[in-house]
């Protein structure tokens, strides 16, 4: 790739602990370091007016550079918690019911994005390639080529682009859907993302798609799908260190020959982490031999907690455990575990290797990279079953996992039977075929396609 490489996100993320956060952390840290790159967003801290809240933050470590700002409370308020992700975020995953429209927060949105862009333009270099990330940014491109920005300038969205219909809820959507055409490449997880932002281009805006390229408001640029992947070998080693060998043994002690099942998810209503537990309540319901025979391990991190609606989710599935626990926990025996808090990546391999179903069921997801993660943690010689949503992204390339319905209940109930008496060289052939598709199609695949088809943009 010539040049150096600007990646652009919301948040900057560690570059000295990327292994430790994982995911998307590292791809962009190992683009940063092979091209001697720039990483430029938020900083995380929200400051005060006139307290320090305007200037740039410089950084560098192995010839990484970060560059980061704060945000103003207002700024917090209006373009993060309001125009993103009240407004953007539950849009985009199909939630018209819980989008707020309020001219404030696309205000607030605007602003900080020109903001973000006033304060990278003097640190650009006229042969930069930059890679700008997710629904945070989406004017951000224009707004560099208002101020003569010439390089070439790439956006990928990793959450779900919608259908037509939804996204003309939104106001103002035809002034987003012009300033994305200011970026040469416009990147999604799947060809499904791609189908519908075409539909949406073309025959709402009068666009023209051919080999690839999309015409719309006197410009062009390339629009195509990269599914994202984990770092799969990494992964599957994770098993091994300290902590997932901690605690693989420590729930194989506490299981004593019960079969686990497991969900992780950040809380969110996306998830689908209700209807998840109603579907474990109908296989406990329909399925007597499970009962002091299976547990439901949920892990699921708190989230956007200055947010009501997360507030709310998180009250009904605290009801929920302590109904289905009520109604069905023995003196030895708890149905469902449900905790709050964040594992590491080392642990929760652990706990993955542990649990003989991965239970995967969001309502609409970008990707889902538990799904992956689940697979990858598995012993091959006797591996457990992935059991996963056809709304997750992840779905398209994992078809040997049981793919279900997961607003329906009785299906999912179903699956887990299913999954609880899979003989082993079904499941072993199921796994090996999951695991070709992880190992080919990784983060560094991912990361690798994207740029070299921003390069060649």
């Amino acid at each position: 790739m010539a040049g150096r490489l600007v990646v652009v996100s919301n948040r900057v993320g560690p570059v000295r602990g990327a292994t430790r956060a994982g995911g998307l952390a590292v791809a962009l840290v190992d683009a940063l370091r092979e091209a001697g790159g720039l990483w430029f967003g938020w900083s995380g801290r929200i400051t005060e007016p006139g307290a320090g809240a305007g200037g740039v933050t410089e950084e560098h470590y192995r010839g990484i550079t970060t560059a980061t700002l704060d945000l103003t409370p207002d700024e917090h308020h209006d373009y993060y918690n309001g125009f993103a992700n009240q407004c953007l975020w539950p849009l985009f995953h199909y939630r018209i019911d819980l989008t707020a429209y309020e001219r404030r927060f696309y205000e607030g949105y605007q602003r900080v994005n020109v903001r973000f862009a006033q304060a990278l333009q003097p640190l650009l270099r006229p042969d930069d390639i930059l890679w700008v990330h997710d629904y945070h940014l989406i004017p951000f491109a224009e707004t560099l080529r208002a101020m003569e920005q010439r390089q070439r300038i790439g956006f990928f969205l990793h959450i779900p682009f919608p259908s037509r219909e939804v996204v003309l809820a939104l106001p103002h959507h035809d002034r987003l859907a012009k300033s994305l055409m200011a970026y040469d490449l416009i990147g999604f997880h799947t060809q499904r993302d791609v189908e519908r932002f075409v539909d949406y281009m073309v025959n709402e805006l009068g666009g023209e798609f051919r080999d690839g390229r999309l015409r719309a408001f006197g410009r062009e640029a390339v629009v195509k799908a990269f599914p994202i992947g984990i770092d799969t070998k990494a992964y599957a080693d994770f098993v091994y260190t300290e902590d997932g060998q901690r605690q693989w043994q420590r729930v194989k002690s506490a299981l004593r020959g019960r079969t686990q099942i497991i969900g992780v998810d950040r809380l969110d209503y996306t998830k689908g982490i209700p209807e998840r537990f109603a579907a474990f309540e109908r296989l406990l319901a329909d399925y007597p031999d499970a009962r002091g025979r299976v547990e439901f391990l949920q892990v699921a991190p708190l989230s956007r907690e200055g947010v009501n609606e997360y507030a709310e989710i998180r009250s009904r599935l605290e009801g929920a455990a302590s109904r289905i626990n009520g109604h069905y926990a023995e003196v030895d025996w708890t149905p469902l575990h449900y905790i709050n808090r964040t594992v590491s990546r080392r642990a929760l391999a652990g706990l993955y290797r542990a649990s003989k179903i991965g239970l995967v069921t969001p309502l609409r997801d970008g990707m889902n990279l538990v799904a992956k993660e689940y697979v990858a943690a598995q012993d091959p010689e006797d591996p457990g079953v992935l059991v996963l949503s056809r709304f997750a992204g992840s779905a398209w390339q994992m078809k040997s996992a049981l793919i279900i319905n997961p607003y329906d209940t009785v299906e999912v109930a179903e699956a887990l039977q299913t999954a609880r008496y899979m003989p082993l060289d079904e499941r072993k052939t199921r796994h090996a075929e999951l695991m070709k598709g992880l190992l080919e199609d990784d983060v560094t695949h991912w990361r690798r396609s994207y740029l070299q088809a921003l390069d060649a943009a």
